[in-house]
């Protein structure tokens, strides 16, 4: 066993303690019990448990930061007295010693001003991610996999997206299946994707070549049912990609790369009203841009 191995072995995560001592810590397990749990919780993230490699880098504590904020809800609840905070602390017990649920330092903070909104605050926000490189590449699969009405994109190229090698496939088959599929582009010949670039302090074609490579990758969807495709002319302050009753927002800094900026996580809810703000936006830029001649 290497230093750093033991190391980990004598100063382990809280979470990977409690689950050994629940006799689940194995991956086969603790997805039985989270599907157990999630069906008193919230029926919809059933099936929602992390993927195998995911799962043991929680327990080696390897993980920057937390889970998604649907992961801790159900850790919390399956695990009940520890907030998702703690279960993912070190501890200096041992393997073999059970800690007890304190109060968390971070439970114990100052009412924020009423102008201000913390996401725990908001239903509508699942999770913040200080740049759009930072959302894992799961958390698309899963937006891709999981729609089944609509899909709307509103962006500049989103090459990201769009290179990923099932995506105009995944597409096609969704729009087949009867989902309803609006892509919104920015407009390769127009003088906002130039200014963008300069935004961008990036050679002045750039982003107009991004879109046409982003284009390129979609041509298979033309004339396919259910896919309609336009390109905008409008200065975009978000990117919006919306997925049935999630969206993912990527703000626009003036100077920054989208990857570089932040990213908002959403899921529509009843007493909220961003979901709709968001896609109110996304309508009227629908309403004012041309159809795409492939």
């Amino acid at each position: 066993m290497s230093p750093d191995t033991a190391a980990q072995e004598a100063r382990p995560i809280v979470l990977k303690v409690l689950l050994r001592g629940r006799h689940l810590q194995s991956y086969r397990a603790f997805c039985r019990e989270y599907d157990k749990v999630a069906e008193k919780v919230d029926k919809s993230l059933r099936g929602s448990f992390p993927s195998k490699a995911q799962f043991y880098r929680w327990l080696s504590g390897e993980l920057i930061g937390l889970p998604y904020a649907d992961h801790c809800r159900i850790l919390e609840a399956m695990l009940p007295g520890w907030q998702a905070e703690q279960l993912f602390e070190f501890h200096d017990g041992g393997i073999e010693f059970v800690p007890e649920p304190t109060a968390s330092p971070t439970s114990q903070v100052l009412t924020p001003p009423s102008s201000a909104m913390e996401p725990r605050d908001n239903p509508e926000v699942v999770e913040v991610f200080s740049h759009r490189s930072a959302i894992p590449a799961d958390l698309w699969t899963r937006l891709l996999n999981d729609s089944g009405e609509c899909i709307d994109v509103l962006c500049l190229a989103a090459l990201f997206l769009v290179e990923r090698p099932t995506f105009a496939k995944q597409i096609k088959r969704k729009a087949k299946d009867g989902a309803k599929i609006r892509l919104l582009f920015g407009d390769p010949d127009a003088d906002e994707a130039t200014k963008r670039s300069e935004e961008e302090r990036l050679d002045a074609r750039t982003v107009s070549a991004r879109i046409r490579n982003a284009l390129a990758f979609l041509r298979p969807l033309d004339g396919v049912p259910g896919v309609e495709a336009r390109l905008h002319t409008t200065t975009l302050y978000n990117s919006v990609f919306r997925f049935d009753d999630e969206m993912v927002i990527n703000t626009h800094v003036y100077g920054l790369p989208g990857a570089h900026a932040p990213a908002l996580h959403l899921r529509q809810a009843p007493k909220g009203d961003m979901f709709e703000t968001y896609m109110e936006s996304f309508e009227t830029v629908w309403a004012a841009a041309k159809p795409l001649t492939w």
